[in-house]
């Protein structure tokens, strides 16, 4: 599909004189995916803040067979659509799309069907798809995906700086700070036009630098014994604060730190994906596959370097260094090439999680998910394989209940479990 993905700066295009609006799955994604395409001369933005009109919007609009995640996107979409003047001509909305069982392949659709009845059908939807490995970028791909790479890597950097940082601060608020101030600072340099890749990830090496001593100098007692909660699920929900409920707060106040799946993980499997279907369709030995390597060549080569400054820091959270291996440990529960989509991904990530010592997983997935469903049926078996490890699967609907209840039971939990764990936890030098 061609989505003719061509800025104004580079002879127009369908995005020419239209400004793009990026959801905010989270707060450094949001921002850094916008910038990426603003370096292509893009005129993007993320979208509004979500809040309760947010669900009043997306509620009144779905049919409500929908998950959560739609109706907080298509709320924000529409806010957007009832802001004073707007013109759905100069308008785009960002809505990335997969293949598999999840609900998530119909967003789109849905999208286009809900704007069309409201009257803002000349509103562009732009949506790449992991089918491709969100490689449908028209003839600005090679550019805009390696920026856009470098860009989600260290959003998820620094979204790890943040909790691994946060439950130790002794002043409040000094993480959050210096967590937005380094966002807002990778955003201006992804951002950069007329700049060549190479200057731009050097610079980004160094605000990955400066980034690593920013957080150093938070004043923080970091004393061995929370307990650490591994957190998996589907991406928009784990990730987003508003969807959950801030669950991920919630742990730390109650005494818990939290490990979270990065957002690059989903790159890797639509990576694994990709491979698998040029290998079925063109071989190993062909054009198509060729390029394809020399893709995940360089997105492993950026990410390395990138990560190589943190070496120190990140003892201990260190995430699988590949895919596959995630996909192999989750296979005895659920074999990759059958099962689709999040749920292999949070089974493997829960297993590989408790190879590195965390003392519960918990999974935050919306309600009637098929992806937390499924991987809830298997949990029992795999905690019963490892230690009896404690897992919960918690479901969001965007009602807004107490989370802090049952998270002290799971907390309760984990701090048991911890006491007799098989694998020691692995902390930085900096731990007393």
């Amino acid at each position: 599909m061609g989505l003719g993905l061509t800025a104004k700066r580079k002879n127009g295009g369908g995005l020419a004189g239209r400004t793009l609006y990026v959801p905010q799955m989270a707060y450094a994604g949001g921002r850094l995916i916008a910038a990426a395409f603003r370096s292509i001369g893009i005129d993007a933005t993320i979208t509004p803040d979500s809040d309760n009109e947010t669900l009043v919007l997306g509620g009144r609009h779905a049919s409500g067979e929908e998950c959560l995640p739609h109706k907080i996107t298509l709320g924000d979409f529409l806010k957007i659509c009832r802001q004073p003047g707007f013109d759905p001509a100069k308008a785009a909305f960002f809505m990335a799309t997969s293949h598999g069982p999840c609900r998530f392949g119909q967003y789109v659709e849905y999208l286009k069907q809900e704007l069309r009845n409201l009257g803002y059908g000349d509103v562009l939807i732009f949506s790449p798809s992991s089918g491709n490995s969100y490689d449908g970028f028209a003839e600005h791909a090679g550019e805009l995906m390696r920026t856009m790479w470098v860009a989600v890597t260290c959003g998820d950097l620094v979204t790890k700086f943040l909790y691994k940082t946060r439950p130790y601060e002794i002043t409040p608020g000094d993480t959050e700070r210096a967590y937005r101030t380094t966002v807002h600072e990778f955003a201006d340099v992804v951002s950069q036009q007329e700049v060549s890749f190479g200057q731009r990830y050097k610079q980004l090496v160094g605000l990955v630098e400066q980034m690593r001593d920013r957080f150093r100098a938070i004043p923080a007692n970091y004393v061995k014994g929370r307990p650490l909660i591994g957190v998996v699920g589907e991406i928009f929900c784990r990730l987003n604060d508003f969807a959950n409920l801030g669950t991920l707060q919630c742990i730390e106040r109650l005494g818990g730190e939290c490990w979270m799946s990065e957002f690059s993980e989903w790159v890797w499997y639509s990576n694994w994906n990709q491979r698998n279907k040029l290998t079925q369709q063109y071989g190993r030995f062909s054009l198509p596959y060729l390029k394809f390597k020399l893709k995940a060549k360089f997105q492993k080569r950026y990410s390395h370097g990138l990560r190589a400054p943190l070496a120190e820091d990140l003892a201990g959270y260190d995430e699988a260094h590949d895919i596959a291996h995630v996909l192999e440990l989750a296979r005895p529960y659920l074999p990759a090439e059958g099962s689709l989509g999040e749920m292999v991904l949070s089974a493997g990530q829960t297993i590989f999680m408790h190879s590195k010592g965390v003392d519960g997983v918990i999974d935050i997935s919306p309600f009637t998910c098929m992806n937390g469903i499924i991987c809830e049926a298997v949990y029992p078996a795999i905690s019963a394989n490892h230690g009896g490890l404690p897992i919960r699967s918690s479901y969001f609907d965007g009602t807004n209940v107490n989370v802090e209840h049952d998270l002290e039971i799971f907390l309760e939990l984990a701090r048991a479990y911890q006491r007799r764990k098989q694998h020691p936890r692995v902390y930085p030098s900096y731990f007393k």
